[in-house]
């Protein structure tokens, strides 16, 4: 009799026992994420940190001086520092996207799809996540220089190497490359709930990635003039971007947590952080730009007032972005029309075979660039005819060393406002415009990011090789593109 109880007890116990373990089981949330869901959560974070103002996170659109601090004026001063900045824009580069685009990779590699259309689009899923992680790279050799690269992402490295810019630089190229000529444009990929660029839209996908190619070709130009043209020729053979239709616009909604960053930057926040910087705002009244009043908000009584860089400047008093920038819908960019046609008069002017002459471009860059704000064709026409934008008689009146980089590079950067990483990168690679020295500058023109504090203290050997192998890790130390 005691031998049937004490069974019966360890039944029930061991019944008891697994109830409770089902009881602590969550039953809603997934056991496992798709490679699907890394995919969308890798995009969004990557854009987001593109189109991002918040000081904390990235400062390139008050160093491209399109825009100036009301109160606090640290970063319009260059300070990288107080904020830590770079350790921000480090993480979620790092973190955020690359991690999770690589954990999307093993994850669709590994999945065998039920329905014979999906695993059809496997092979792109996996090319189309190459190619944004090219983008991702890129974006961190352009802004720290020497970046670890064959040693990151690994859980089990902890102190990863950095590897030479330009030697990275190189390979992101010869792997954008083979993705380009790997991609089946007569399948798709990623649907339009995992993708909110191109919904999967694999033609799109190829001349985006054309036109990345044509990007990452011209700003090695300087440094490797040889590759460079190779790069970029291949590039336009492969098939960029023709018009606007093409344009690499991220689709934000209307409601929190998934609106336009800056729309929680100056909307949802209640605060009032930022007006026009003068630097665009005088340029652009010298010109009788048509493009203002889609960029800014005017002044009580009319016009155009932009705060002095690196002053505090009273919202009431200046400028703004407007209403259109600050949309919660308005979409987030990582390529546009406008910047390739502009791309391609550089080409020109350094006489790649690209077709079309430097002029051809430079106005096409800028008929592209008034049609995405919604201005007239008309305006864009009169802009054009004007001595002070007319492509051959601004390149005649230019003092410039080189010309045409004064001509291409101020248009250039009026048609990436709004787009702070990329203008910034455009200003180094062609010296203008040039920007005005912030009132208590901290340092002189950031050429890049510093590296992260914390990469000091536990990553210090390796930090210290990447520091030397750079020249120095400081605010002013030019990147292997921009030494000339």
């Amino acid at each position: 009799m005691k031998k049937i109880l004490i069974i019966l007890a360890a039944v029930l116990l061991a019944s008891c026992s697994d109830n409770l373990e089902k009881l602590n089981q969550n039953i809603k949330d997934p056991a496992t994420v798709s490679g699907e869901s890394l995919f969308t959560g890798a995009q969004k974070s990557l854009v987001d940190q593109v189109v991002d103002l918040n000081v904390n996170n990235n400062n390139t659109k008050l160093w491209a001086q399109y825009l100036q601090e009301t109160t606090y004026t640290d970063e319009s001063n260059y300070d990288q520092v107080t904020r830590t900045i770079p350790k921000s824009h480090w993480d979620v580069l790092y973190r955020d996207v690359l991690k999770d685009l690589d954990e999307s990779k093993k994850i669709i590699t590994e999945t065998t799809y039920a329905l014979p259309s999906d695993q059809a689009t496997k092979a792109n899923k996996l090319i189309v996540n190459e190619i944004l992680t090219v983008y991702t790279y890129a974006l961190l050799v352009e802004t720290f220089g020497n970046v670890p690269y064959t040693e990151a992402l690994d859980i089990n490295n902890l102190l990863p190497k950095y590897d030479d810019g330009l030697t990275v630089y190189k390979d992101l190229i010869v792997r954008l490359t083979a993705a380009i000529n790997a991609l089946d444009t007569s399948n798709g990929s990623f649907d339009s709930s995992s993708d909110f660029l191109y919904s999967g839209d694999t033609n799109s996908w190829k001349k985006f990635a054309a036109s990345l190619k044509l990007r990452m070709g011209i700003l090695l130009s300087d440094v490797d003039n040889g590759l460079a043209k190779s790069t970029v020729e291949d590039a336009v053979a492969s098939g960029v971007f023709t018009s606007n239709a093409d344009n690499a616009d991220y689709t934000y909604l209307s409601a929190a947590p998934n609106t336009n960053p800056i729309h929680d930057n100056l909307i949802l926040s209640g605060r009032r952080d930022f007006v026009a910087g003068k630097t665009i705002i005088d340029m652009m009244n010298t010109l009788g730009d048509y493009r203002r009043a889609q960029y800014f908000t005017e002044i009580s009584g009319g016009g155009y007032l932009g705060g002095t860089i690196g002053s505090t400047s009273g919202y009431a008093g200046h400028s703004h972005v407007s209403a259109v920038v600050e949309e919660a819908t308005t979409p987030g960019v990582l390529l546009d029309y406008a910047e390739v046609e502009f791309l391609l008069a550089e080409a020109a002017a350094r006489t790649f075979a690209v077709g079309g002459t430097a002029k051809s471009h430079y106005d096409a860059g800028i008929m592209a660039s008034f049609a995405d704000w919604g201005a007239s064709s008309t305006d864009a026409t009169s802009y054009l005819a004007q001595p002070n934008v007319d492509y051959a008689t601004v390149l005649g009146a230019s003092t410039a060393t080189t010309p045409w980089k004064e001509v291409i590079g101020n248009q250039k950067w009026i048609a990436l406002y709004n787009r702070g990483l990329e203008a910034w990168t455009s200003i180094r690679l062609l010296d203008f415009p040039v920007m005005a020295t912030p009132t208590d500058a901290v340092s002189g023109y950031p050429n890049r990011y510093t590296y992260p504090v914390i990469e000091q203290t536990l990553n210090g050997a390796n930090y210290t090789t990447a520091a030397s192998a750079i020249g120095a890790d400081t605010a002013e130390q030019k990147l292997f593109w921009d030494m000339f």
